[in-house]
């Protein structure tokens, strides 16, 4: 089986600023991981488990560098889904107020913007269960193609998508497409009635076989076993193809969720979701994403050593806090982190 680099390059991707080395000896690129393995891996000692991770990092990602994306909603609440953690379900209270799409000259001058902040990835979250046909999605083609246009990645996390739809996203120049799976296939229908798992998992394919770079993870702190939190893993790590990128979430426990007495998921938790995602997936862009705001400086240092090389910043994710973007830049100077530039498409 080929390798995702190779699969990458092969099959016109674009949705890394930085494209992975192919393996070097040492590193193993495989598909055909037991959940018995994937466990034993994290519940190994926490300095082994960072060790291990961080030396595949390193083999894989030799400048270390970590990428900046921006995270825009451009259409916000009155989704009809019932995802027990999402304040922007239509049927909990939460204080999120159904909002229209933005207009696309307002969505391109965020993109602008968070581009001159240092963003080489722009995306782009609308709350709807799927994705119709008509001048919504035209709206979101043109906010692609501006995106695009800036000389940043585009993604979008839209919904499920049709074999259609999937191609013309394509077609407008979309760099990747986030759709996760967000649990393990056991716990998923205490989180979520409205889809399937198997519906996410056909959005998935369709996406790939559009010819899309996959942005897929999930979230930890919902109730999972350990064993849960292992599968979820293991299902995205023996997919054909490993995703281009990963985002690991810790759940924002929102008042008026079904989840909204979560107590908080430990740094120590989020430490080794992540490094086991690195070993698991070497050549992913690993993404900590929601629940940095509830962490220290130490502890997102510690999800980068672990093997995180992407950042979400800005002041919020959706509908959610983020640390400000002052605070992020002054913790990568601090740590002599180098985020990653714009790459110059020909």
């Amino acid at each position: 089986m080929p390798d995702t680099a190779t699969v990458s390059r092969e099959s016109g991707f674009s949705g890394h600023a930085h494209v992975a080395a192919p393996p070097p000896s040492g590193v193993d690129v495989r598909h055909d991981w037991s959940l018995s393995e994937v466990r034993a891996l994290y519940e190994l000692p926490l300095l082994d488990l960072v060790h291990k991770a961080q030396t595949v990092h390193r083999a894989v990602f030799v400048d270390n560098k970590v990428q900046l994306c921006s995270l825009l909603s451009i259409k916000t609440g009155g989704c009809p889904e019932d995802c027990s953690y999402c304040p922007q379900a239509a049927r909990y209270k939460t204080g999120v107020k159904a909002e229209k799409l933005m207009a696309v000259p307002d969505v391109l001058d965020a993109a602008s913007k968070a581009r001159a902040a240092g963003a080489t990835r722009f995306c782009m979250g609308a709350a709807w269960r799927e994705v119709k046909d008509g001048p919504q999605f035209d709206s979101v083609l043109e906010m692609v193609r501006g995106v695009r246009a800036l000389g940043m990645e585009a993604c979008a996390t839209l919904g499920m998508l049709s074999e259609s739809q999937a191609k013309r996203l394509r077609e407008a120049g979309l760099s990747a497409y986030n759709h996760n799976l967000d649990t393990s296939p056991e716990h998923y229908g205490d989180i979520i009635s409205t889809r399937t798992y198997e519906d996410r998992l056909r959005t998935l394919n369709r996406v790939r076989d559009a010819g899309i770079s996959v942005c897929c993870g999930g979230i930890i702190g919902m109730g999972e076993s350990v064993d849960d939190r292992c599968n979820l893993l293991r299902t995205l790590a023996n997919q054909e193809h490993h995703p281009e990128s990963v985002p690991i979430n810790a759940l924002v426990a929102v008042e008026g969720t079904p989840l909204e007495e979560q107590q908080r998921v430990e740094t120590v938790d989020m430490v080794r979701t992540i490094a086991t995602a690195r070993i698991l997936m070497p050549q992913s862009m690993v993404r900590l994403s929601a629940g940095r705001q509830q962490m220290n400086e130490e502890a997102q240092l510690l999800c980068m050593m672990a093997g995180a090389n992407s950042l979400f910043f800005g002041e919020k994710l959706l509908t959610t806090g983020n640390p400000e973007y002052t605070q992020d830049m002054a913790l990568l100077e601090k740590a002599g982190i180098r985020p990653l530039e714009p790459r110059q498409e020909g």
